[in-house]
């Protein structure tokens, strides 16, 4: 139905309630936006009657911002961040990381002389997860669901029952923010501290603040290529969700 065709609609059903006579341009822009309400909601009912699939997306709350002029190396969020979910201080299973940027900043020692770090241009580039937004690749690479939505935050977290240890979640991670316990065979990511981040509160140069969510996947280049493999059941989801609009 046209634009012409919504108004002689919307016309017509003000002439059967009454509203014809001395209907004002906003009082029939109001019964208009009532109508088509209506119509939407209609027709929802009607998709939801035909088992049609309401795929409803929702991006995490919040993220981590990393400053690197302030980071001065210290590590201690690593430490909150162990201590917090591990019960141990092991900055090696740190959701956050710094150890792996402190020298030679995220490009490692081929990377040049002004890559970061200490014996770079002295800048401690911080790896934080981006909390992608859909679709998630360390989601949609785990086979058996074991990443889901934090309830309070809205990131994604490792559920240590489902999870069995294939380190798929860790390969699909473009900023290799996927961590792995060798001594429970478990993965594990940052998922917020449920809204109240270990590492941004024990930071004591205020080079980590916790803010609302937005899309850093588009800002720098992802650290190593991501898992191309998906499952077959996700992928087919995916697809149907991103299914370009037809004309």
């Amino acid at each position: 139905m046209g634009r012409a065709g919504y108004q002689d609609w919307i016309r017509l059903a003000a002439e059967s309630v009454g509203l014809d006579r001395g209907l004002s341009r906003r009082g029939f822009l109001l019964f208009s936006a009532c109508a088509l309400g209506s119509l939407a909601a209609l027709g929802l009912r009607e998709s939801l009657a035909a088992d049609s699939p309401l795929i409803i997306l929702d991006n995490a709350q919040g993220l981590i911002l990393a400053d690197p002029s302030r980071c001065v190396g210290c590590q201690r969020c690593e430490l909150a961040c162990t201590e917090f979910n591990d019960g141990r201080a092991q900055p090696s299973l740190a959701r956050i990381k710094i150890e792996r940027g402190l020298d030679y900043g995220p490009g490692g020692p081929g990377a040049g002389p002004r890559a970061g770090g200490l014996w770079g241009d002295g800048l401690v580039v911080q790896g934080v997860c981006r909390q992608c937004p859909h679709p998630v690749p360390c989601e949609i690479a785990c086979p058996y669901d074991a990443i889901r939505d934090d309830p309070q935050t809205g990131a994604r977290v490792v559920v240590d029952q489902a999870c069995v240890g294939c380190r798929l979640c860790q390969r699909a991670c473009p900023w290799d923010m996927i961590v792995f316990d060798e001594a429970s065979q478990k993965a594990s990511k940052c998922f917020l501290c449920h809204g109240q981040p270990k590492c941004v509160e024990a930071c004591p140069a205020g080079a980590l603040r916790y803010a609302p969510w937005r899309d850093l996947t588009r800002e720098g280049p992802p650290v190593r290529a991501r898992l191309a493999a998906i499952p077959e059941a996700k992928a087919k989801a995916c697809q149907e969700c991103h299914a370009p609009a037809r004309k």
